[in-house]
């Protein structure tokens, strides 16, 4: 799997953890190990012009997923998953930080922006969250591969609640 991590925001962030749980996540869903994944880390100003520019909705946002080449988890296990282009996630730290603070249960900006980072990789992969039954099914396949991911990491305490919408 071919991940980079560029983090053009200014603010330190754990980018071996967005790395480490981006993998994670796809291989969980079965995604080719040739493909290419590309996660940005930007500041406030540049996520609120991106989502503007592609949602027409003022005010940054936490994470933005912008698919290439529509790639899908295999639909049966002895299916061959396709290789390709993913697309790119656009991580915001300071939004991360506020909703890490403000969560149910309060949690820190880089365990925020490992939960944002596999819930982009799920939006790459076709998922949404506008229905009902959509954000039960995205919601819940997040939280398992987080929970998955801490549990294999030895990480104690609550998984971060899912803070997007």
């Amino acid at each position: 799997m071919s991940i980079d991590v560029n983090n053009e925001s200014g603010t330190e962030v754990d980018e071996q953890a967005i790395l480490d749980i981006a993998r994670y996540a796809l291989a969980r869903m079965r995604i080719h190990p040739l493909s290419e994944l590309s996660v940005i880390v930007v500041d406030a100003a540049a996520m609120e012009q991106l989502h503007i520019q592609w949602m027409d909705l003022p005010g940054p946002t936490d994470v933005m997923s912008f698919p290439m080449d529509e790639l899908r988890p295999p639909a049966k296990d002895d299916e061959e998953p396709p290789q390709g282009l993913l697309g790119d996630i656009v991580l915001c730290p300071e939004v991360a930080e506020k909703q890490g603070e403000d969560a149910p249960t309060r949690h820190s900006m880089d365990e925020e922006l490992q939960l944002l980072t596999v819930h982009g990789v799920l939006h790459l992969l076709g998922y949404d969250h506008e229905e009902p039954d959509e954000k039960a099914e995205m919601f819940g396949l997040q939280a398992a591969i987080v929970d998955g991911w801490r549990g294999e990491r030895g990480l104690t305490g609550p998984s971060p609640a899912p803070t997007v919408s």
